[in-house]
């Protein structure tokens, strides 16, 4: 099995690249968070590789990191969701926010993603909700520098439900991302996100 690509990146889209590796040039779909975060046709790149092998074809799924990879094997062990479907989720939000939206039971936020029906969206909430564990808190996805972190906890001593504070906590550091090392800024911006 490829678990891992390293090589030149000769072309790239949204919805997949050719790496060339010892001469073989191998197409590995992806999602929009690693397109975005691929360097310029002709630079080295590498990929963690989930293979899927069906009777009729083999096919790579390339990811930027590590923590993508693993959500998306989590994704696909869940009845009717196979590859394709969980691109779409990783391509419709990125695995911080969720990781966010399962562990918060937030079926609406997954709703919104193309292809991600109510019953689907449930499906994922309630069987991936409690399995999300050796991905890491929340707060180590990515979006919680220590400042966050105590807007959170200041929230939820104020009564507010954690998976809301810190999805509150998340909206205000996507838009004015110069709060983020503010305790007072982010506060003020997470309490609006509240409302």
């Amino acid at each position: 099995m490829i678990a891992h690509l390293r090589g030149k990146l000769l072309t790239k889209s949204p919805q997949s690249v050719v790496v060339e590796a010892a001469g073989v040039g191998y197409e590995v779909a992806i999602s929009i968070p690693t397109y975005t975060g691929l360097p310029g046709e002709g630079a080295e790149v590498a990929l963690h590789i989930y293979t899927h092998v069906r009777e009729e074809a083999l096919a790579l799924f390339g990811f930027a990191d590590a923590t993508e990879k693993q959500l998306f094997e989590k994704l696909i062990s869940i009845s009717g969701v196979g590859p394709s479907l969980a691109l779409k989720v990783l391509s419709g939000l990125n695995a911080e926010r969720l990781i966010a939206a399962i562990r918060g039971q937030d079926a609406a936020t997954l709703t919104r993603i193309p292809g991600i029906g109510k019953k689907t969206a449930e499906r994922l909430v309630l069987e991936l909700k409690d399995k999300l564990d050796a991905l890491g808190p929340v707060a180590a996805a990515g979006t919680h520098a220590p400042v966050a972190e105590d807007v959170i906890s200041a929230l939820v001593n104020l009564g507010y439900q954690r998976p809301a504070a810190a999805k509150a906590v998340e909206t205000a550091v996507e838009r004015s991302p110069e709060h983020r090392e503010s305790f007072e800024a982010l506060f003020r911006a997470a309490m609006a996100a509240m409302r």
